[in-house]
């Protein structure tokens, strides 16, 4: 069972770790979404590069996470810039081929009549499509958020990793109740977050709500 005193005394160490995998998971999410969106305005209009694109993307997210730190680790060493560049990797593919299929999914007359109506390209995109789009890209940003999470434990043998550094240091020391701990609070993390952004997409997209019932 929990020893609360080991709780109690390794506290400050907890909210720490708490706060670095919030950090850790933010930023992959974030520069993934960024990569992956320009990455599709580049190859939309191109067909012929989706699978090649999506391939590359499909290839990095099965690599082995310890062994894409293991490989990066005599390159950029044992730095944030390791585990950003693993984390990331793998919320290329989910993050990608959630924003091709929203902005594929936008009806054709609805494009056409943005375009009668005077709509630029770009006005077009931000105005009319990624709106349509956005129920499906939020559902792609959950499921690299709830992965990412899960994934930021490995950094932890990087001299990262948020709560796996709590979860190590149980392991080090003989302290069931941190490893214990270390792993409640990552499963909460994960849940809270899917939670949550389930909640946003349904708050930002009202329209898909009503067509559903």
């Amino acid at each position: 069972m929990i020893r609360w005193d080991v709780i109690r005394g390794n506290l400050p160490l907890i909210t720490a770790k708490i706060g670095e995998h919030l950090a850790l998971t933010a930023v992959a999410v974030a520069v993934g979404l960024a990569i992956s969106f320009v990455v599709v305005l580049a190859i939309r209009d191109h067909r012929r590069l989706v699978g090649p694109v999506t391939g590359i993307f499909g290839f990095l997210y099965t690599i082995p996470s310890l062994a894409l730190l293991a490989f990066l680790v005599p390159f950029t060493h044992l730095t944030f810039l390791t585990g950003e560049i693993a984390l990331v990797s793998y919320t290329l593919l989910i993050l990608a081929r959630n924003l091709l299929a929203g902005l594929d999914a936008v009806p054709a007359e609805v494009i056409e009549a943005a375009d009668a109506m005077g709509y630029g390209r770009m006005r077009r995109l931000w105005d009319v499509e990624l709106p349509l789009a956005l129920p499906l890209i939020v559902a792609g940003i959950r499921i690299a958020t709830v992965t990412t999470i899960g994934l930021v434990m490995v950094t932890a043998l990087i001299g990262l990793g948020g709560l796996g550094q709590v979860m190590l240091r149980g392991y080090n020391f003989r302290q069931d109740s941190l490893v214990l701990a270390g792993f409640v609070l990552t499963v909460i993390l994960a849940m809270t977050a899917d939670l949550g952004l389930g909640w946003l997409g349904r708050a930002v997209t009202p329209w898909s709500r009503a067509r559903m019932a």
